[in-house]
């Protein structure tokens, strides 16, 4: 899944699938950070980021912790990510 293919969620009515497109973005660009993140510990990232490593790791920690929220509150709420 892409970014562009949670529009239609996003714009839903319906909260429940306005809620799945939250998640998935957020999913979308945490993992998108982990792989460059990876990159550049391991000194194989193309581009030389403003930001330090340790920012873009606590970053990640947020999100990641936010995906596990989005995750309960989905378990809770009967919705299926």
């Amino acid at each position: 899944m892409e970014l562009k293919d949670t529009v239609e969620m996003m714009n839903s009515e319906d909260y429940k699938e306005r809620f799945k497109a939250e998640y998935h973005q957020t999913k979308i660009r945490y993992d998108k950070l982990d792989d460059m993140t990876v990159k550049y510990e391991a000194g194989t990232l193309n581009f030389e980021p403003k930001c330090s490593l340790e920012l873009l790791k606590e970053q990640k920690k947020f999100m990641g912790n936010y995906i596990r929220c989005l995750k309960i509150r989905a378990e809770i709420e009967g919705i299926e990510l």
